[in-house]
């Protein structure tokens, strides 16, 4: 009896769904939203899945990713309430093989189970001709996306608690954005993907507050000696970039020393603001944070990427600092609107933004000057950069996932109202983001 897997909360919808399966001799799984959907997908060997679009956390395009990764043979298709402004290229390149307005027919199912399973496999769609499936080359996967100081247990578990790592692939480069106790699990991953051939990649350091490099002493691929790892990155300090690294390796701290790590390990001090890493170009910013503290915007063939984990807004910053100095306001704000527009023109009309959203905008007026986003802040900033999508990162330590969620549904809503198009979510530990040239689904309100 093969297994479907029906993912949609809309239960009346779901329900549809399933008297279609079951009406045909199919077992029947249900789920709510897309967080646990590949595992149930791997635990059933679902040999189809009907995946709403617009899911509570996840989209549907990336739990049809996380499924078409590991399950080849799968069917896929994904269903949507109404039009939205979503390309069967998008569709495609998530690895679906269906896209259907609901309700939901068995006319249009069958078409698609009846089809050879293949990679290469063709797009069913209620209108249009045939496109091939292509991965694309670029995509990122999350490792670590919590702030200041890991915070493991049950109410964490769904966005994760560990702290700041981004794993990105493209252009056959292996890139790390930094090194927070995320980069643990990325090194167990990568020894068990290389086996024995060598790992060779670049970590890209913002800067060295311990939350930034507190993993790197557990990153298995340090102790391997076919390994190479290019760490590149900005002073932050007088001691220099590979002193700071070193020391938190001393023996008050830590038993293996810095210096006996047996893989080859290159620590690169960087003085200029744009550089290349393989073919991928890489653009620098100094952010408002303590310290010396970047961000990256990296260019692929696919899209850009801007890393973004520690920034504050200028304004209220300035303008504490102006009261307590006793300088004018006037002079504060326009300071401050200077470096707003110059972060903005870093940022303009890249597709994904990483980016410090730490705390709700009423926790904010209690921690101005920490270094770290206000939601409502970051949502303007994405908006008027022209941003495709917003990942709300730096989780802080404080906030649970139910916190989370509220924030991220506020974020949505900001963008309701602006009326502009720009697609929200929360980073979340072990999600991809996979970019390609075609446009993606735009955002919408359910």
């Amino acid at each position: 009896m093969p297994t479907a897997l029906l993912i949609d909360d809309d239960v009346e919808h779901r329900k549809s769904a399933a008297r279609l399966f079951a009406q045909r001799g199919w077992k029947i799984v249900e789920a709510d939203d897309g967080t646990r959907a590949a595992e149930l997908a791997f635990e059933h060997q679902a040999a189809a899945v009907v995946c709403d679009l617009l899911l509570p956390k996840w989209s549907g395009l990336q739990v049809a990713r996380a499924i078409r990764e590991k399950l080849d043979a799968t069917k896929i298709i994904i269903t949507a309430g109404r039009h939205y402004d979503v390309k069967r290229e998008a569709v495609l390149e998530a690895g679906a093989d269906g896209y259907f307005l609901k309700p939901l027919k068995w006319e249009g199912i069958a078409r698609v189970l009846k089809r050879p399973t293949r990679r290469g496999r063709r797009l069913a769609s209620p209108h249009s001709s045939t496109l091939k499936f292509q991965a694309p080359s670029t995509r990122l996967k999350f490792w670590g996306v919590r702030g200041s100081i890991p915070v493991p247990g049950p109410s964490t578990i769904g966005y994760g608690g560990n702290t700041t790592c981004v794993e990105v692939r493209t252009d056959g480069q292996i890139i790390v954005l930094d090194a927070g106790s995320g980069i643990r699990g990325l090194g167990l991953a990568l020894e068990e993907e290389f086996g024995p051939a060598p790992v060779r990649l670049s970590l890209l350091l913002t800067h060295t507050h311990w939350d930034h490099i507190q993993g790197l002493p557990f990153f298995l691929p340090a102790y391997r000696r076919k390994n190479s790892i290019r760490v590149l990155g900005y002073e932050g300090a007088r001691a220099g970039l590979a002193s700071i690294l070193a020391a938190q390796m001393e023996i008050p701290f830590f038993p293996v020393s810095w210096r006996d790590l047996p893989s080859t390990i290159k620590v690169q001090e960087l003085k200029k603001m744009d550089f290349t890493i393989g073919k991928v170009r890489v653009h620098a910013k100094v952010l408002n944070h303590p310290g010396v503290c970047v961000g990256y915007r990296l260019f692929t063939r696919d899209g850009s990427i801007a890393f973004l984990p520690d920034n504050e807004p200028f304004e209220p910053l300035k303008l504490k600092l102006a009261a307590r100095n006793g300088t004018r306001l006037e002079k504060a704000r326009a300071e401050a609107a200077v470096e707003r527009a110059k972060l903005v023109e870093f940022l303009k009309e890249a597709d994904v933004l990483i980016i410090d959203a730490q705390y709700a905008d009423e926790q904010y007026a209690e921690h101005i000057g920490w270094g770290h986003g206000a939601l409502s802040r970051v949502v303007s900033l994405a908006l008027e950069a022209r941003v495709r999508k917003l990942f709300l990162f730096h989780h802080d330590p404080q906030h649970d996932d139910r916190k989370i969620d509220e924030m991220l549904q506020r974020a949505r809503l900001l963008v309701v109202e602006s009326g502009r198009a720009l697609e929200v979510d929360a980073a979340r530990e072990g999600a991809e983001v996979w970019l390609s040239k075609e446009p993606r689904v735009a955002a919408a309100a359910r």
